[in-house]
């Protein structure tokens, strides 16, 4: 059963990922790459590993594949189900602690495999209040106050990059183009990120798709 168990855990698909959230004055940037991986080899150079939750939630995972997909799946069907029994649209942080009571509740289950999936939720309230929210595998969640890359594989380089970068109130501009230098800078040394770039303004007037970018590989003569 061990040997069975370790080699599942060996060959299920995995993303290894480069997600970024990115507070700033007015709004939250989000953005993730798009490479899936099965060990060292990648099998995926299209995975939307950044995607709405609904018309004013986004996600973004990193973890096993299966896993991310069905928190986001989940999420966003019980957020449904709750604004239609009170009548009252959920808060970003409710979404953000469901999230989180469902990574606790997965992990503790006696399974296989286990359930590994860290997140970033953005969005905004009926208020107006634009808000971003960490989840890690365990369950625990934080709000972000300035930026953050979860448990991502490229987060050393995502770190590393917006710790000498990212300032107090930045706008939201500006918050775009750090989070496409903060996945490059990923993207270029860890072997788990890379084929793409996604990027998310969220503010009080919505979730736009502001970057939807391919990364081909070129050749040529030296």
């Amino acid at each position: 059963m061990r040997k069975m168990d370790e080699e599942v855990k060996k060959n299920i698909l995995k993303t290894g990922t480069s997600i970024v959230g990115i507070v700033c004055k007015g709004g939250v940037i989000m953005a993730a790459d798009r490479q899936s991986t099965v060990g060292n080899m990648a099998i995926s150079k299209n995975t939307k590993k950044l995607v709405k939750i609904n018309d004013y939630m986004a996600f973004a995972g990193t973890g096993q594949a299966s896993d991310v997909r069905m928190m986001k799946k989940l999420t966003s069907a019980e957020l449904r189900l709750k604004h239609l029994r009170s009548k009252v649209r959920p808060r970003v942080k409710e979404g953000a602690h469901l999230m989180g009571m469902l990574a606790y509740n997965n992990i503790r289950r006696p399974q296989m495999v286990p359930f590994i999936a860290g997140s970033l939720v953005g969005g905004y309230n009926e208020d107006g209040k634009v808000e971003l929210y960490t989840i890690e595998p365990a369950g625990t969640v934080a709000e972000v106050e300035d930026y953050d890359a979860n448990l991502s594989s490229g987060m050393p380089f995502v770190l590393g990059f917006l710790e000498r970068n990212y300032k107090e109130s930045i706008s939201v501009k500006e918050g775009i183009e750090i989070a496409i230098e903060a996945l490059k800078s990923s993207t270029q040394r860890d072997v788990g990120s890379g084929y793409g770039i996604d990027v998310f303004s969220i503010t009080k007037e919505g979730i736009k798709h502001e970057v939807d970018q391919k990364i081909s590989s070129e050749y040529s003569d030296r």
